[in-house]
């Protein structure tokens, strides 16, 4: 039976009396590749907010697994997003979010930094364990760029990348915080097709590889159908429906709600 990961049971939140996601239930199993899909303002990457902690939500629970104690679920709600991060979920934004001026190296050496194990005197004085952590994390760091194809631009400036490196980039810096559950929102936007096809192969690649559970909200219909096991609706911040692509593609609710437009809550 599959390991549980991840539960959200009649979650709910309302702004200024307006509910932008109501009684919504899901879960997320280990090792799955899970589509969250639906109309303009559905309220999907609302749902994303209230995953990582940016958003609380009104009603409801949401229980990820313990990293130490599988058979253990802690509840997150109203943890910080730092705190829910180092518990296993990272996430990527419809917006790209890179730190522009710095080095495609350095946006995934500050994902890493938290693994440095030395204090603030090495800090300042790059004493001690200083150097010795230093390289470990560079090390790594170059490793994951390489995953994603990016190792040859390490030195350039994150800003200079094109489109679809910089969307890489920013996958690679959440992998970089090791997570167990990795939530992309919207990656393909603004790719053309061929950009598209190699970030499905990139996707299913990272899944595979480092053992990951992933959540996707995605508008690209074909890029969903393709790569997801299972689906989940929403329209008007409401669970329509929940399934297979197959299953998803032939529901009557589902074509009515109209499959993908541009924006979101």
């Amino acid at each position: 039976m599959p390991q549980r990961l991840l539960t959200l049971t009649y979650v709910s939140i309302t702004f200024g009396g307006l509910t932008a996601v109501s009684d919504f239930s899901m879960h997320i199993d280990a090792g799955e590749l899970v589509g969250l899909i639906g109309p303009n303002g559905a309220g999907k990457t609302t749902v994303f907010n209230m995953l990582t902690g940016v958003y609380k939500p009104t009603a409801g629970t949401i229980e990820l697994v313990d990293k130490k104690n599988p058979d253990k679920f802690i509840h997150t709600v109203g943890k910080k997003p730092y705190v829910i991060n180092e518990l296993g979920l990272a996430r990527t934004f419809q917006n790209i979010r890179l730190f522009n001026e710095m080095t495609v190296l350095d946006n995934v050496r500050i994902a890493l930094n938290r693994d440095a194990h030395y204090g603030m005197f090495s800090a300042l004085t790059h004493l001690g364990r200083y150097h010795t952590q230093e390289a470990k994390l560079t090390e790594e760091a170059q490793a994951l760029l390489d995953v994603f194809g990016l190792l040859h631009k390490q030195d350039e400036l994150a800003h200079n990348l094109p489109y679809g490196e910089q969307r890489r980039l920013e996958i690679a810096r959440a992998m970089a915080t090791r997570p167990r559950i990795l939530l992309l929102d919207e990656p393909a936007a603004g790719m053309n097709p061929i950009e598209t096809a190699a970030l499905a192969e990139t996707i299913v690649r990272v899944r595979k590889d480092f053992g990951l559970a992933i959540l996707l909200i995605e508008h690209d219909m074909s890029l969903v159908m393709k790569i997801c096991e299972r689906i989940y609706v929403l329209d008007h911040g409401q669970l329509i429906a929940h399934g297979t692509p197959e299953e998803i593609q032939s529901n009557q609710k589902v074509i009515e709600a109209y499959l993908g437009d541009d924006d979101d809550v």
